[in-house]
């Protein structure tokens, strides 16, 4: 089983990066069938903007750029998709967006029928997201910052497409000591990735 963790934030000593990292070898630990890749949206320099070319692929007028068709051919081989970003304004960080924006893009996350019916396309791909945040598990609860995430982006997004969420997880807060804790729940959401399908190989 494959997974591609796709990590955006710029300082690759931060907490996010290494969250990414602990999920990596919660998933891998001792299992040689299961594979990590990460992209690291920063350093590889992906372009976040949606472009004229993205628009004339949109309406099916030319085909995917090619940036955006290599990383829908990473998104294929992947059987998990997690993102691990850090909470800007309670949501995603907008390179993240960007790539979003970008890569689920229709004909390939999603199709729309004549009749104004959505086909959802990314079924074979289970999300898994991890938002690390500044602010404690508190005020998400008060302002009811975590569920408009959740619709948001879980619903919104993902379940738009078909691509069913196993996990929703926001690591809070991100400062006072937390990070030793936080690098521990992020090994145990990697075991838990592939671990059904690690019980059904034995």
């Amino acid at each position: 089983m494959h997974s591609l963790i796709v990590v955006s934030h710029p300082d690759a000593q931060s907490l996010t990066h290494a969250v990414a990292t602990a999920i990596g070898q919660g998933i891998t630990g001792n299992n040689v069938q299961h594979s990590v890749e990460f992209a690291d949206l920063n350093a590889e320099g992906f372009d976040p903007r949606f472009t004229l070319a993205d628009h004339r692929h949109f309406l099916k007028q030319a085909p995917a750029p090619m940036d955006i068709a290599a990383e829908q051919a990473r998104l294929d081989r992947a059987q998990a998709l997690v993102l691990v970003y850090p909470v800007y304004w309670w949501s995603l960080p907008a390179l993240l967006k960007g790539w979003i924006d970008r890569v689920f893009a229709q004909g390939w996350a999603y199709s729309d029928t004549p009749e104004g019916k959505v086909v959802k396309q990314l079924q074979h791909l289970t999300v898994h997201l991890v938002g690390v945040g500044g602010a404690d598990n508190g005020t998400y609860a008060r302002h009811g910052y975590a569920s408009a995430m959740n619709t948001q982006i879980d619903h919104g997004i993902f379940d738009y497409c078909g691509a069913p969420v196993g996990s929703s997880t926001l690591l809070l807060p991100s400062d006072g000591g937390h990070g030793h804790t936080h690098l521990r729940t992020a090994h145990e959401i990697g075991t838990r990735i592939f671990a059904s399908h690690g019980a059904e190989a034995m």
